[in-house]
């Protein structure tokens, strides 16, 4: 969707705000797009970068590269291409990053090295990419094209990836051997090509497609909604960061649509005219601000909030089908008939009452009633929910609602009558062990209050199977993001990763010393680490937690935990205490720094393949920047990274003793990220 009284289109591309064409219809010189006329028709191109529009999606366009090199027989040592933005005078600021994960380096001929790069001004980071290309003895030199339907495995044609946070694209090839008759033949000829990786080069064509993220502002979301101008999002609209922390992005409320960077914002979507929305048979959907709901005739209601319509027990028919039904089978039926119900009603209710208690009783609720009655430290408060408000906030759990599952159970996404956004656990069947990780999950919770820790809100135990209530954190997992990222888009960016971190350690620290009773975890591991929109970490999936007497340093306990996390100590001696934490963190750090998995299902492979024992061989043998994960190695100082990994590798240390605290590992945390911010 354009600016008001701006053109859609330009020949067949859409071109929605911020982008526009004319003056007044774009956000700034950036999102420019200037609608050249040619013998074909329209071609759209954006000013910026002087290139061929092909489509416009919000946070991405495609665009078209001219990839011709000056002579196709090169007789230098060297020659190089540049795709390049406009001279615009605005600092730093540019909205445009070339895509690392839809695109790719590609080099094509005989003898050559190419590589890309962005080719920064000096003192400042320079990110490259490059491959070799070589042609067997026997095999002429000249590029032929029966070659390039072959993989790209580094004989007459290589490929790579390209580095994250490219603004500009500087392409060189150097011939390996300038002496060589074979590269001045008339059938030599040699080129590389950032393009998509979908993109196939098999008729030698020299305009190929590239993708390139864009966002708005070079600030965060906290920042840009600061400033006079107030917030940078349309109506029923919020701001996203981007990964890397350097700019952000607009994205349409739940139940909206529309083009959210407009200052009139998103529009209400009407569910009701969607086929699926979920009101069945009777019901008839109304739809309000943002949601719907279902509305039965009269004489029947909602059943279990599943949008069916069923006879009303209050239904009251009207005088004539009263007397009607009196003079057809007399008083005595029509009073055996009622009390026939009534007794039916009350038999049902009861059952009702006794399975209620049954199920609170076999799923802890006394033992529960009994540890939070004796509890003094509690600082929230445990509410009861009824089952049928989380029937209701879930849509009778509907699988639509889903947004996680497990071995424990299944996570659903749901709002309460209140308006309050929760996630809701729901348990798997229990065994006894289970029932008291359960009641122990709510009595730690309810004694912590930390901005890092996730909320317990309260739970049902009048069910089968118990629920918990949480505050809805909606970005997915640590784990997830370092070793899936999200779809299109680059991995936590360097500075993410140690602010994801302090805030972790943070919060250990506060479980195992600030809390009223000390805490200690047990199962630290990245996928246990949730991320909100902003990259705000909170910890969560207390069930095997413990807390310790204040008197005593450890405790003796069944073995429990993850693979792969677990503190060798703890593993031998079954003895816990605040180090086995500290352990297991230590495998979180080495994750965020080699973007490496840690975690396995059984002992068996842990020893086959260890990260830990990885990471510590290629400390002792100063390889650190050998696993480093490249986003890592290219966005930090080398300092910064080092003092990263002599942290991880102090807290992994097999003698709990010579492991530091989990305040001292905060302290430095802090320290990294004050160091990196200035």
């Amino acid at each position: 969707m354009a600016k008001s009284k701006c053109p859609e289109k330009c020949g067949n591309v859409t071109v929605p705000y911020p982008f526009g064409i004319g003056e007044g219809c774009f956000k700034d010189k950036w999102f420019k797009v200037v609608c050249e006329v040619s013998p074909s028709g329209e071609v759209p191109i954006l000013r910026s970068y002087q290139l061929k529009v092909l489509s416009v999606s919000f946070h991405m366009v495609r665009v078209t590269i001219d990839w011709t090199f000056p002579s196709c027989h090169p007789k230098e040592l060297g020659m190089e291409l540049s795709i390049k933005p406009v001279n615009y005078d605005t600092g730093t600021y540019n909205p445009f990053i070339i895509s690392p994960t839809n695109n790719q380096f590609t080099a094509q001929g005989c003898g050559i090295f190419a590589y890309v790069t962005n080719k920064r001004k000096a003192n400042t980071t320079i990110y490259t990419e490059g491959c070799v290309s070589l042609c067997p003895e026997e095999t002429p030199y000249g590029i032929k094209p029966s070659i390039l339907n072959r993989t790209c495995l580094g004989i007459q044609c290589c490929q790579t990836s390209i580095p994250s946070g490219l603004k500009s694209v500087y392409v060189h090839i150097f011939n390996l051997d300038v002496n060589n008759s074979h590269f001045h033949d008339s059938q030599s000829c040699s080129r590389a090509f950032v393009a998509e990786k979908k993109f196939s080069a098999t008729n030698g064509t020299s305009e190929m497609p590239m993708s390139i993220h864009w966002v708005i502002g070079n600030t965060t979301c906290k920042i840009a909604n600061s400033t006079s101008s107030g917030q940078s999002c349309g109506k029923n609209a919020h701001c996203i960061d981007y990964p890397a922390k350097n700019g952000h992005r607009c994205q349409c409320d739940d139940g909206f649509d529309g083009n959210p960077y407009l200052p009139e914002g998103c529009e209400d979507v009407n569910e009701c005219l969607h086929p699926e929305n979920g009101c069945r048979g009777e019901a008839t959907c109304v739809n309000t601000i943002g949601t719907y709901y279902c509305v039965c005739p009269s004489g029947v209601n909602a059943s279990s909030y599943n949008g069916s319509c069923v006879p009303s027990p209050n239904y009251k028919r009207n005088t004539a089908q009263i007397v009607y039904l009196g003079l057809a089978v007399g008083v005595s039926i029509t009073c055996s008939t009622a009390m026939s119900i009534l007794c039916a009603s009350m038999v049902k209710r009861k059952r009702e009452a006794k399975m209620r208690k049954m199920y609170f009783k076999r799923n802890g609720g006394l033992l529960l009633e009994q540890q939070i009655t004796s509890q003094e430290d509690a600082v929230v408060k445990t509410q009861m929910f009824a089952f049928e408000e989380l029937q209701r906030a879930t849509d009778d759990f509907n699988q639509g609602r889903m947004c996680g599952k497990g071995g424990f159970g299944s996570v659903y996404k749901g709002m309460l009558s209140d308006g309050r956004i929760v996630a809701i656990k729901r348990s798997h069947m229990m065994h006894e062990k289970q029932v008291t990780n359960f009641i122990n999950e709510v009595v730690i919770l309810s004694r912590i209050n930390h901005r890092n820790i996730v909320k317990l809100l309260g739970c049902c135990l009048e069910t089968e199977v118990p629920l918990l209530v949480y505050e809805f954190i909606g970005n997915g997992t640590l784990s997830h993001h370092i070793h899936y990222g999200e779809r299109g888009m680059p991995s936590l960016s360097w500075e993410v990763r140690v602010r994801v971190a302090a805030e972790i350690a943070g919060a250990l620290a506060y479980l195992h010393s600030a809390a009223s009773t000390p805490i200690f975890h047990r199962d630290i591991k990245s996928s246990n680490i949730l991320l909100d929109h902003n990259y705000n970490a909170k910890i969560a999936d207390f069930g095997i937690s413990r807390s310790i007497p204040m008197e005593k340093t450890h405790l003796t306990t069944a073995l429990q935990g993850t693979f792969g996390y677990l503190d060798p100590q703890y593993f031998r001696s079954n003895q816990l205490t605040d180090k086995s934490d500290v352990y297991s963190f230590g495998v979180v750090l080495v994750e965020l720094l080699t973007g490496e998995r840690a975690g396995s299902k059984t002992k068996a492979e842990v020893e086959e393949k260890s990260l830990v024992l990885n990471f510590v061989t290629a400390m002792k043998e100063d390889r650190l920047f050998d696993i480093v994960d490249d986003q890592v190695r290219h966005e930090g100082r080398r300092d910064e990274i080092v003092d990263f990994a002599q942290l991880a590798k102090r807290c992994l240390k097999l003698k709990g003793g010579k492991r530091p605290t989990m305040k001292e590992v905060a302290t430095e945390l802090e320290r990294i990220f004050r160091q990196l911010e200035s």
